[in-house]
């Protein structure tokens, strides 16, 4: 089965992965250092402060600690501020860069005795990989086979205590055993636009870009929930206020800017609307199989799964039934079509 970060889809900025336009410096500039300056996720927040007192207390390092979610919600920023709180060193790697169980060990072996490991895309890790990681996790011991057939020998290698901290988008995916060694779970949520709106203001400050209020209210609304959007829509909205708005982004600029690149006021781009409107106009609502979807409208039917459809379900605007996938009445008003009238789909289109 192919990954979604296999696939190279093309470059959207309303993605929820990281592109290339994004750049790494421009993504770290803006990670707050502390979790005091961490905006949102407050229960989250919370339950991390109190396992990090705790642990600070009793001059332990922290649990391991899993941080599940959809895309640019934090995790690695979490990561970091665990490790700063904690007052330690943070190495950092992800699930497909270990690709033999000598990369593990050799990462393992150089943390020093509280250390953060931050493993992102850890439902990507090998099984043979994982056999490893779990004494290590588990007794903080390292079992090792040196050499092969009559000659090997086993031995064991004591290590330092860490704290494993484990990012995935895919929480489903992970392994039972890998799971169930994690102390801490904690799954992340999609931000609201006031929470977004606070950290577009954030952001406008760190980047010296004048936003007043309402202008960092309408790039919230259409973020789609996602710090990483907003950060970005925040930077492109810029451009068009230096060029039309005398350098500052109002209500007024950041509408104008986000038209023009063809993102609503719900944060739909073009492909989305190509899909729902090819389910409207060309199938009458649905059902429709993604395969078929995928060729009528020219995109690769795991970009629609992997990219469109979650975000549209969460709108309701989709729904997916066995015999395929439905436009939803709400869908149908948001693009100024009126709704059907089909005995039976009452729950779709009401």
């Amino acid at each position: 089965m192919l990954e979604q970060s296999d696939i190279e889809f093309e470059e959207r900025i309303v993605s929820r992965e990281p592109i290339e336009s994004d750049g790494d410096d421009f993504d770290y500039s803006l990670r707050p250092k502390a979790l005091n300056e961490y905006i949102g996720q407050d229960k989250v927040k919370e339950n991390l402060g109190i396992y990090i007192k705790a642990a600070l207390n009793r001059n332990e390092s922290l649990d391991h600690v899993l941080l599940y979610g959809p895309p640019g919600l934090g995790k690695t920023t979490l990561a970091s501020i665990i490790a700063h709180e904690m007052g330690v060193n943070i190495r950092t790697t992800a699930g497909p860069a270990i690709e033999k169980p000598g990369d593990l060990v050799a990462l393992i072996t150089n943390l020093n005795e509280g250390d953060v490991l931050f493993i992102d895309e850890i439902h990507r890790l090998s099984r043979a990989i994982e056999e490893v990681l779990y004494p290590a996790m588990e007794d903080f011991k390292l079992d090792i086979i040196i050499g092969k057939g009559p000659s090997a020998r086993s031995f064991s290698m004591n290590l330092n205590r860490f704290t494993l901290v484990g990012a995935t988008t895919r929480a489903g995916q992970l392994t039972a055993p890998l799971r169930d060694r994690f102390g801490i779970v904690q799954r992340l949520e999609l931000y609201t636009p006031e929470q977004l709106c606070d950290i577009i203001l954030r952001s406008a400050v760190i980047l010296g870009i004048a936003c007043d209020k309402s202008g960092a209210m309408e790039i919230a609304g259409r973020s789609r929930g996602t710090p990483r959007i907003a950060n970005r829509l925040l930077r492109r909205a810029r451009d068009f206020a230096e060029v039309m708005g005398g350098g500052k982004i109002t209500k007024e600029i950041a509408s104008i800017a986000l038209d023009r690149m063809e993102i609503d006021k719900l944060g739909l781009d073009s492909l989305d609307k190509r899909l729902l409107e090819m389910l409207i106009k060309g199938y009458n609502g649905g059902p429709a199989g993604l395969e078929t979807l995928a060729a009528a409208i020219g995109e690769e039917a795991v970009t629609l799964e992997d990219v469109c459809e979650p975000f549209l379900m969460q709108l309701g605007f989709l729904a997916r039934t066995p015999r395929g996938r439905c436009v939803t009445a709400l869908a149908y008003r948001h693009l100024g079509y009126e709704p059907p009238s089909v005995e039976g789909q009452t729950s779709l289109f009401s």
